[in-house]
């Protein structure tokens, strides 16, 4: 085993978001490859065990580029770990979760992979988490309905999209697409509905609202039943460009970020405003914690609090769409961001500009593909118009 290696790259302290278009589709330059050989013993068998690197010519730290098997295992599209191969070459799940206080705690989510977090009316948020490692669970939940764009950007994963219920008037005729896997609830406005995946679970106390779960056999039966194809595109864009194993990316001359609050301390109604989320970055672990409503935010299933190594801010213009206070927000295009990992704020833009099967990239003020520390990651849309709410100390 490699000793860990920490590798140093710059960032400036300005937006810059016109420099997203010019770093677009830009290519890397392979400088290191490195191939090893392993013995597996118990089968006398042989593998090749190739690991390939590039070393950016701008930041200069090794990057994970293409994936190989060792040992029966891969690095994962979605946090560059190394998980069994079946896991992380086939679609993950995104299942629709809500956020809201009366709905707490949430079942699963902490083996959640990506979680995208939005707001939605009534200026609450709602999350939707991208599983791939999925097996282990029972059932996920409790499951909500859902946004046109939770399904736009499930889409630039490739994502199986599970929801229950929907807002019909943006909703039904995108989701029920070709072009959309969905495991929705049958409910009005769904056409190939998948009520085998879900049931409800007793909740003393509790809205029926928030009673509803994914199950996670019924879930694997409808994709059956519904001839859907678990395996990703042959042209899949992954969204991350990871640190090899062993790396660490550490943006020595960015911003420290150790409280991350995406709405800021006071209310508002920007969406994070009602339960004043935020993230607490742990330098022993170099982890960020999420706390909400004035507590740790856990996961029922194991009382674990919910963390991951990188947070990111989408800013992304919004409109009220009508008299239900239904949002609209732009998740394709371009915008600025800000990536936060190692305790450290990375201010650039996000772009996405090649169709709903691409998810965005994030770049940094001088144009560079930012490099994401391996693990999970939380992503943030805020509100353009309430980005004076998102804040970091």
């Amino acid at each position: 085993m490699m000793k860990r290696k920490t590798i140093i790259l710059t960032a400036a302290s300005v937006l810059a978001a016109a420099l997203a278009l010019t770093a677009c589709g830009k290519k890397q330059e392979t400088m290191v490859e490195e191939t090893e050989t392993a013995v597996e013993t118990q089968t006398a068998e042989t593998e090749s065990e190739t690991e390939t690197e590039t070393e950016t010519e701008e930041t200069g730290v090794p990057v994970i580029e293409e994936r190989s098997t060792v040992g029966g295992k891969m690095q994962s599209y979605l946090t560059g770990e190394w998980k069994d191969k079946e896991v992380v070459t086939r679609r993950p799940i995104a299942v629709m979760i809500p956020n809201n206080s009366q709905a707490m705690p949430q079942y699963g989510i902490s083996q959640a992979s990506v979680i995208y977090e939005a707001p939605v009316e009534g200026r609450i948020t709602r999350l939707m988490s991208i599983f791939e490692d999925f097996d282990d669970l029972d059932h996920i939940g409790p499951v909500r309905s859902s946004r046109d764009y939770y399904v736009y950007t499930a889409m630039g994963y490739e994502a199986i999209y599970c929801n229950w219920g929907l807002a019909r008037p943006y909703v039904e005729e995108l989701i029920n697409r070709d072009t959309v896997l969905n495991i929705s609830a049958g409910v009005e406005g769904i056409h190939k509905p998948a009520d085998e995946a879900y049931g409800r679970i007793k909740r003393p106390g509790y809205k029926l609202e928030f009673t509803g779960y994914l199950f996670i056999d019924g879930l694997k039966d409808a994709v059956d039943r519904l001839g859907y194809d678990w395996e990703y595109d042959d042209d899949f864009v992954p969204q991350f460009t990871f640190a090899a194993e062993d790396y660490r990316a550490e943006y020595e001359e960015a911003e420290d970020a150790l409280i991350i609050r995406p709405g800021g301390k006071e209310a508002n109604s920007g969406g994070y405003g009602a339960y004043n989320p935020y993230f607490e970055y742990n330098e022993d672990d170099q982890l960020y914690y999420r706390y909400q409503d004035g507590k740790k935010q856990i996961d029922e299933m194991n009382n674990e609090q919910l963390a991951v190594s990188n947070v990111v801010f989408q800013y992304c213009h919004g409109e009220v769409r009508d008299a239900k206070d239904y949002l609209a927000f732009g998740v394709h295009g371009e915008g600025d961001a800000i990536v936060f990992t190692g305790g450290k704020a990375i201010k650039g833009t996000w772009s996405r500009m090649e169709g709903d099967g691409v998810p965005p990239k994030f770049y940094d003020e001088e144009g560079n593909e930012i490099i994401f520390n391996q693990g999970k990651t939380w992503i943030c849309n805020i509100w353009k118009e309430f980005s004076e709410f998102a804040v970091y100390e």
